[in-house]
C-alpha cells in the first residue's frame, strides 16, 4: 500500500511489531554485507535504500573502461611525476649549497598543492563536471615545467615546480579519480588500482627518462622533454574522461566541507590517511640517499625510486581487485600493518645491497595500496553525488601531513649527522598509527566482528 512502509521490522508470527530501526543514511557505508551472516539480496536492497542503485553502474564495457584510460593517464602525469621527487639531485647540482631539510620543501610542497585544493576542486568538479578542470590542469601543470626547465634559484623552483606545476596537477587528480567512480560499484576498487598504477608507472618512466636525458641533453630540455610528454597524453585525457552523472549546481557552503567530519567512520579514515601521510613519502625521498650513504653505486641508487614505483603497479591493481571481494578496509588495514612492518623490520636495519634492493620493491607493492583505496574507502561511506567534495576534503587535509612529513625528516637526518635511524622510526611509527585508526573506522563500521566483508 502507498501508505506503508517499504522496510518494515514486524514480526509476521507476531502482531506486535518491534522496534523500528532508523533509516539508513545516504551513504554507502552499510552496503557491503557481513559475510557471515546477511541474506543474499540484502546488498542490493542497501543500495537501493541508500539512493545508490548499484544496477545504474556500468561496472564495465567499452566507455567506462575508456574513462579509466584517461584517468590512468591523468594519474601518470600527476602522481606519477610528484612520486619523481628531485630531492637527491638537487642535493648534488643546482641547489647543493642548501641543506636537505630546505631543499626537501620543495617535493613536500609539489605534494601538498596536489592535494590541497581537494574540497575546492572538488566542489567544482560536483558543479561543473571534469572538461574545464582538465583543459586548465593541463595548462598549468605543463606551463609549470616549462618553467621549471629554466629555473637556476631556489625560489625558481619553489614557484614552478612547487605551486604552478603541482597546482595544474591538482586539476587532473581530483576530475579523473571522481568521474571514475562514477562508472563503477562492484568493481570500483579494481577501476581506482587501474587508474592509479597510472602514477606508478609514470614513477618508473620519469626517473629514468629524466636522468639519461639531463646526462646527454642537459636539465633543461629534460625537463621540456618531460613536460612535453605529459602535454601528448593529457590531450588524449581530455577527450576521454568524462562523468557519467550530470553537473549538479549548488551554493557553496563552508558546512559542506566540514559536516562530514562528524560522520564518526569518515572522520577516522581522514585521521588514519593522514597519519599514514606522514610517513608515506619519506622512503621516496630520502631511499636514493640513503642506499648511497650505506655503499651503493650511485649508478645503481639511481634506479631505487624506479624499483620501488614498478611493484607500486602491482600495489595499486592487485590489492584493488582482492579489496573488491574480500572488503576495502580489510584489504587496507592488512597493506597498512605491511607497510609499517616493512620500515621498521627491514629498512631500519638494512645495510647493504640486497637488503635495500628488496626493501624498495615490497615496500612498493605495500605502500602503492593507499593511493588505490583510500579514495574507495570514502566512495563507500558517501553519497556518490558527494564524492568529489568529500574526497577532496580528505586528501586537503591529509596534504598538511605531506607538507610537514620530508622537512620533519630532513631535520631528523640533520640532528643525527646524516644518520637515518630517526626518520626511519618516525616513518614507520607513524604509518603504524595510521593502520591502528583504519582499524579503528572497520571497527565503527561493523564493531569487532572478523568475519565481515567491509
Amino acid at each position: 500500500m502507498a501508505d506503508e512502509p517499504k522496510f518494515s521490522n514486524v514480526d509476521s508470527s507476531s502482531s506486535l511489531p518491534h522496534s523500528i530501526d532508523p533509516p539508513i543514511s545516504k551513504t554507502e557505508a552499510n552496503i557491503m554485507p557481513d559475510v557471515a551472516d546477511e541474506p543474499l539480496g540484502s546488498d542490493i536492497e542497501k543500495a537501493e535504500q541508500a539512493g545508490v542503485d548499484p544496477s545504474a553502474f556500468p561496472d564495465g564495457g567499452l566507455e567506462a573502461w575508456v574513462v579509466v584510460s584517461g584517468a590512468f593517464c591523468c594519474l601518470f602525469c600527476s602522481f606519477g611525476w610528484i612520486n619523481w621527487v628531485f630531492q637527491a639531485y638537487y642535493q648534488t647540482h643546482q641547489l647543493r649549497n642548501l641543506s636537505s631539510s630546505t631543499i626537501s620543501w620543495i617535493p613536500s610542497l609539489e605534494v601538498f598543492m596536489m592535494f590541497a585544493g581537494g574540497p575546492v576542486v572538488g566542489k567544482l568538479y560536483d558543479r561543473y563536471g571534469p572538461h574545464h578542470l582538465l583543459f586548465l590542469g593541463t595548462f598549468f601543470h605543463v606551463f609549470g615545467l616549462m618553467m621549471a626547465s629554466l629555473s637556476s634559484e631556489y625560489y625558481h623552483f619553489i614557484l614552478a615546480q612547487g605551486i604552478c606545476s603541482p597546482f595544474g596537477a591538482s586539476l587532473l587528480f581530483y576530475p579523473a579519480m571522481s568521474a571514475t567512480g562514477t562508472w563503477f560499484h562492484k568493481n570500483r576498487a579494481l577501476a581506482f588500482g587501474v587508474m592509479a598504477a597510472g602514477s606508478s608507472l609514470g614513477g618508473v618512466i620519469f626517473p629514468i627518462m629524466v636522468e639519461h636525458l639531463v646526462s646527454s641533453v642537459g636539465f633543461g630540455w629534460a625537463m621540456r622533454a618531460a613536460a612535453f610528454l605529459v602535454l601528448g597524453l593529457l590531450i588524449y585525457a581530455n577527450f576521454t574522461v568524462k562523468s557519467r552523472l550530470p553537473p549538479t549546481s549548488k551554493p557553496w557552503s563552508l558546512r559542506e566541507f566540514v559536516e562530514p567530519l562528524t560522520e564518526f567512520p569518515y572522520f577516522l579514515v581522514v585521521l588514519a590517511s593522514f597519519l599514514f601521510f606522514f610517513g608515506m613519502f619519506l622512503p621516496f625521498n630520502y631511499i636514493i640517499l640513503y642506499a648511497e650513504a650505506n655503499g651503493m653505486s650511485s649508478r645503481l641508487a639511481a634506479y631505487m625510486l624506479a624499483i620501488l614505483n614498478a611493484l607500486s603497479i602491482f600495489g595499486r591493481t592487485i590489492p584493488g581487485a582482492i579489496a573488491d571481494r574480500t572488503g576495502r578496509f580489510n584489504t587496507m588495514i592488512v597493506t597498512s600493518y605491511l607497510s609499517a612492518t616493512l620500515v621498521l623490520a627491514l629498512w631500519l636495519p638494512s645495510r647493504g645491497n640486497v637488503p635495500i634492493i628488496l626493501f624498495a620493491a615490497l615496500y612498493g607493492f605495500s605502500s602503492g595500496a593507499f593511493v588505490s583505496l583510500a579514495p574507495a574507502l570514502v566512495a563507500q561511506i558517501s553519497d556518490i553525488r558527494q564524492i568529489g567534495v568529500r574526497t577532496g576534503t580528505m586528501f586537503a587535509i591529509v596534504s598538511v601531513a605531506a607538507l610537514c612529513g620530508n622537512p620533519i625528516g630532513g631535520a631528523l637526518v640533520s640532528h643525527e649527522d646524516g644518520r637515518y635511524t630517526y626518520l626511519q622510526i618516525f616513518c614507520g611509527m607513524m604509518m603504524l598509527a595510521g593502520a591502528c585508526c583504519f582499524v579503528a573506522a572497520r571497527t565503527s563500521l561493523v564493531g569487532t566482528k572478523l568475519v565481515a566483508k567491509v
